[in-house]
């Protein structure tokens, strides 16, 4: 690949333990070895440069400034990071790809120690690109700014307050009041996250599913429950309190018993770059330690 046709690269991460330090300096080291043209988002890179590292390199303070000429967004930092890098991307769907500098997630899954090598694939084209699909949050009242999710929504009871209840309606049908700790409407991708630790099920990534998760229901009988997701599902909540949360990935608010809540698939999805070697399976076996025989 000639220099001309090099990718441009937007770099976004969180602020970072000073142990890592030396693999993000690794990491800038082998962009301008290779080539490549990138703009470090202003917040990082001041947090970076206030931590030590001497960076001489383009910079952006919103993604909008620069999504028209990026082609890849790297995200430095763990899953939580890439959520943050997708509500950036928004309706771009402009490529992520997530280096993680601490344990590996099931989005940010290029180690450390791989950089190099996924940096030089990358350069030569050898990547495929995966699509995920969003959650879109519709309400009667203005919530969130960014109506959409990779992972989830949830609706939960908020401080010490006593179970609530929330009814939840498909396509306008009654489908269960669920008295609960809280409920989780995930994606598939979300569906190794918070649901999977309330009991949901795994979902495969290009499913085109919605997993409906009780968190910690009154009746033991009630279970997680898949859905196409070409539904809508909306929701109504009471309880003793007046005041719940509602969740969007990491984004929350308050909200009251007059609440109306709608969610369906949203109009765009998110994009993910992986390698040959990077499937949803092997994260799979590697997160979940399928394979491995725990007595040895």
């Amino acid at each position: 690949m000639d220099h001309q046709t090099r990718l441009m690269i937007a770099v976004y991460g969180k602020n970072i333990k000073a142990a890592y330090l030396p693999f993000v300096e690794n990491l800038f080291a082998q962009l301008k070895r290779i080539g490549f043209a990138f703009a470090v988002e202003e917040q990082y890179l001041q947090h970076l440069r206030n931590q030590g590292l001497h960076l001489n390199c383009d910079s952006y303070e919103k993604f909008e400034d620069v999504c028209h000429s990026t082609d890849v967004v790297l995200s430095l930092g763990g899953d939580g990071t890439v959520l943050e890098a997708v509500t950036q991307v928004r309706e771009a769907q402009i490529p992520i790809l997530g280096i993680n500098f601490g344990r590996l997630g099931f989005l940010a899954n290029i180690g450390k120690e791989l950089v190099q090598p996924a940096l030089e694939a990358l350069d030569a084209g050898r990547y495929l690109t995966d699509r995920r699909s969003l959650l879109q949050l519709q309400s009667n009242k203005h919530l969130f700014d960014l109506n959409f999710a990779l992972n989830e929504m949830t609706i939960q009871r908020k401080d010490n307050s006593s179970m609530i209840t929330i009814h939840t309606y498909l396509n306008g049908e009654l489908l269960n009041s669920y008295w609960a700790d809280g409920l989780i409407i995930s994606t598939p991708t979300g569906s190794t996250g918070y649901s999977l630790s309330c009991g949901g099920p795994i979902i495969f990534p290009t499913s085109a599913n919605f997993v409906i998760t009780p968190v910690a229901p009154h009746n033991l009988n009630v279970r997680p429950m898949i859905v196409s997701d070409d539904v809508v599902l909306s929701f109504e909540v009471e309880g003793r309190s007046k005041s719940f949360l509602c969740t969007l990935d990491s984004r929350f608010q308050t909200i009251d018993d007059q609440t109306q809540i709608a969610v369906q698939k949203a109009p765009f999805e998110a994009c993910f770059i992986r390698f040959d070697d990077n499937s949803f399976l092997s994260a799979l076996r590697n997160k979940l330690n399928w394979g491995v025989d725990q007595r040895n």
